[in-house]
Formats: C-alpha cells, sequence, structure tokens
C-alpha cells in the first residue's frame, strides 16, 4: 500500500516554491476537466503544474501503475522523476528510457510505481513484454507531446494510448503554439490554459558580430567579455559542439558539452557538473533547448541560428526562467543573412577580457544511493565528520538510486578523498572519486 500524499502546502514548502499564476490556473483546469492542455514557455514550472493535480489523483490503496507520463527525452524523465522524489509524496515513481539496461527497468518494476514515467519507445516496449500493466492507469500525461511527435514517436504513442483502457484524464503540455493534436489522442473538448504569450519571459537579445565567416575567434572574445556567469552555447550539429569544445580547451575556457551522440552517463554527468556550478558554461545542440533541468542561467549564445521561430524561442527560453531576465546573443557573421524572425537587435560591444577564472566547486562520484538507504544527510555527515569539511565547503547533493554526485569546494578535494574514499555509508562500503 502507498503511503497518503503530504498536503500540497507542505510539498510546496519542501520545494522552496509558491505556484505562479500558470501553475494555478493550470492545476484549477486539470482538477477541473477531464482534458487539459496547458502552453507556457519553457522554463515557467510546466512540471509542477501538472505534477500537484496528478498527485491529488491517486489511490493510495492502488498497488499498480495509475499515472504515465511520456516524454520525449532521457532528461526530461530523468528531471520529472527527480522532482517527484523531491516532493516527498511516499508514492512510488519510476522512470524508464532508452539507453540503460532493460534488466534494471524489470528489477524496479517488478514493485509497481504509482507514477510511471518514460519515452514512448522503452514504455511501449514494456508494455509488449508485459512488465508493465496498462489496466489500472487513469491519468496520461503527454509532456512536450510535440516534440515527441517531431523526433518520430507518433507510432508507439498510438500503440500506447490504444493499450490504455481506463484513462478518464489526460493532460497535454507543449511550450509551442499551434501543433496539431493527433485524432489518436482523442482529444475531444480540452479546457486550454495559454501562457505563451504572458510578459512574464524578458529576454533581451542582442547580437555579436564575427569579421570573420568562422566564428570560433569571435565566441572565445565574447566569453572572455561576458565573464564568470552561467550560460549555453548552441550549435545546431553534433560535430559543431565537438568543433567549439576543441577550441575552447585550446584557450583554456572551461566547459562541458551536451548533444544525443554522448552516451546517456556522459550526458547525466554534464548537466549535474552544470547545475552544481562545477561548470558555468554548456555547450550545446537543441537537446538542451527544452525539457532538462538546469538552473537558472544569464545568458544563451546563438552559435548557429536555428532554422525554425520555435526552436530560437526554446533557446531563448533557457534564460530569463521562471519571471528573470537573461539575455540572448544572436553571433553571426557580419555578412550573414539573418531570417526574418529575428529583428533588429542593439549590437554588443565586446571588450578585452581575461580568461574567466574555474568555479570553485569540483563534483564528486559516491558509489552508493537511495537503494542502499543512504541520505543526503548520511552523505553530508561523512564529510563533515570524517572528512573534516567546513559547511561552506559543500554544495549541492544529487542522490540517485546507486550512486551520488557531491559538489565539494575544489581547495578541499585532495585532502577530503583520502579521508572517505572506501569507507562505509550506512552498511555500504562506497568509492568517492572526482568526476
Amino acid at each position: 500500500m502507498q503511503k497518503k500524499i503530504k498536503d500540497q502546502s507542505d510539498i510546496l514548502k519542501k520545494l522552496g516554491i509558491t505556484l505562479n499564476p500558470m501553475q494555478e490556473e493550470a492545476s484549477l483546469a486539470i482538477h477541473t476537466a477531464p482534458e487539459a492542455i496547458i502552453l507556457s514557455p519553457t522554463g515557467t514550472g510546466k512540471t509542477i503544474a501538472f505534477l500537484l493535480p496528478l498527485l491529488a489523483e491517486l489511490i493510495p490503496e492502488n498497488p499498480e501503475v495509475q499515472a504515465l507520463i511520456l516524454v520525449p527525452s532521457r532528461e526530461l524523465a530523468i528531471q520529472i522523476e527527480q522532482v517527484l522524489r523531491e516532493m516527498g509524496t511516499g508514492y512510488k515513481v519510476n522512470a524508464v528510457y532508452g539507453g540503460r539496461k532493460i534488466a534494471k527497468d524489470r528489477e524496479e518494476l517488478e514493485h509497481p510505481p504509482a507514477v510511471l514515467i518514460g519515452t514512448p519507445g522503452r514504455v511501449a516496449d514494456h508494455i509488449r513484454r508485459g512488465t508493465v500493466s496498462t489496466r489500472s492507469i487513469h491519468v496520461l500525461v503527454l509532456d512536450e507531446f510535440d516534440k515527441s511527435l517531431e523526433v518520430g514517436f507518433e507510432g508507439e504513442m498510438k500503440e500506447i494510448l490504444t493499450s490504455l483502457p481506463s484513462v478518464q484524464k489526460k493532460i497535454l503540455t507543449s511550450a509551442t503554439q499551434g501543433v496539431q493534436i493527433p485524432d489518436f489522442v482523442e482529444v475531444a473538448k480540452p479546457l486550454m490554459v495559454n501562457f505563451l504569450h504572458e510578459d512574464s519571459v524578458q529576454v533581451t537579445i542582442k547580437a555579436i558580430v564575427s569579421p570573420e565567416k568562422d566564428k570560433l575567434e569571435t565566441l572565445g572574445q565574447a566569453l572572455r567579455h561576458l565573464g564568470n556567469q552561467p550560460g549555453i552555447v548552441f550549435c545546431s550539429f553534433r560535430d559543431a559542439v565537438n568543433r567549439v569544445s576543441g577550441h575552447l580547451k585550446e584557450i583554456s575556457i572551461a566547459h562541458d558539452c551536451f548533444h544525443g551522440g554522448m552516451e546517456q552517463r556522459d550526458r547525466e554527468r554534464s548537466l549535474i557538473k552544470f547545475r552544481n556550478g562545477t561548470h558555468q558554461l554548456l555547450i550545446a545542440t537543441d537537446l538542451a533547448a527544452r525539457g532538462i533541468d538546469i538552473p537558472e542561467i544569464k545568458f544563451i549564445i546563438h552559435y548557429h541560428l536555428p532554422l525554425k521561430r520555435e526552436e530560437f524561442t526554446h533557446r531563448n527560453g533557457r534564460t530569463a526562467r521562471m519571471h528573470r531576465e537573461g539575455t540572448a546573443y544572436v553571433l553571426h557573421w557580419v555578412d550573414e543573412e539573418l531570417p526574418d524572425f529575428i529583428t533588429e537587435m542593439e549590437t554588443e560591444k565586446i571588450t578585452d577580457a581575461p580568461i574567466p577564472k574555474p568555479t570553485p566547486w569540483t563534483t564528486l562520484f559516491i558509489s552508493g544511493g537511495r537503494q542502499d538507504k543512504i541520505s543526503k544527510g548520511d552523505i553530508a555527515g561523512l564529510f563533515f565528520k570524517q572528512g573534516d569539511l567546513k559547511k561552506d565547503q559543500i554544495g549541492n547533493i544529487e542522490l540517485k538510486a546507486d550512486c551520488a554526485f557531491v559538489a565539494v569546494a575544489t581547495e578541499a578535494v585532495g585532502k577530503l578523498i583520502p579521508l572517505v574514499n572506501n569507507t562505509r555509508l550506512k552498511r555500504k562500503k562506497v568509492r568517492i572519486f572526482e568526476v
């Protein structure tokens, strides 16, 4: 039997947030109607907007899967799972996605979660194998549903939706206006919550002009000019990400990469190090434009311009999140013709500046996690007591099922690791090393 959910106010207090107008309106619509569509820009909190009312629909006594959340990417599945765990509801939740062993999924699904999150391909696979029962699923969420259709999941989505006999509530979310909903979704009269044209996202768009067609040198100058603040450089191709990364390594600008050609483990670690401040700069494809959990960032740079207005908007939405301000820079060659969705911009004057200093944080890996009954408090206690760390020398702790990642002051790492590596956390002997 599942534990009873905490009061919504307790969850919001635990997360340290208050609901914004979009989230309040979305929650009301989902509670009121059997079908709801939530349209809101990237970074405005759509995940919380649908999770809170979804949790209220769950029945604690039901031991089977009750809610299914379909997402277009592994990163989004991991993000939603993490948010649900941080809510501390007592309900079991699991995320399934390609790029990890199916046997690991099967092991976790032996005891069905109340909420299952997954990419369409992996969820369809589990339904075919019989490892997931769909008979009790009465809440369906299609998060970023337009992106799932765009990346070619329509066949799997149709297969999944036709295998759900008990759905009573459907919730669709998107950050894009005017997307056609396929007939197989069977949405008849949805309540629409549309915040796409709100003025809450304050993005300033500026130009950075490169005198050369090859913009690498200008990019380096721009990053030195922008200095120590978190940002993302968007490229259109994986090869371009690698080329930009190679140049930044040559000129000693610290960064990490994120694109679909990387191993899932490496992509996840890039995001973890970005979130905890080990790296303040991410070089990425449009995979990072939406649906991933990243911190507040101050700027994005369009190293390559997207072909569509929607992707331009999604990229820009990575900054100026949740009513804050941010700047999107369009880096273009002086003779480059810009698409019509980019209007006249002020040009940023690039000044000579030194290479940004490295951040003060290093990320450590711990070979134990939730399944070993290890908590964040256990990790902090080990580092404070046995590792002799001061409180201001430990930063963000991310706890996974079988491991954990901790931001530690770089100055303390050399002394810390010999004191805590190969020691016991709860009943498990753990390895601890820098990643």
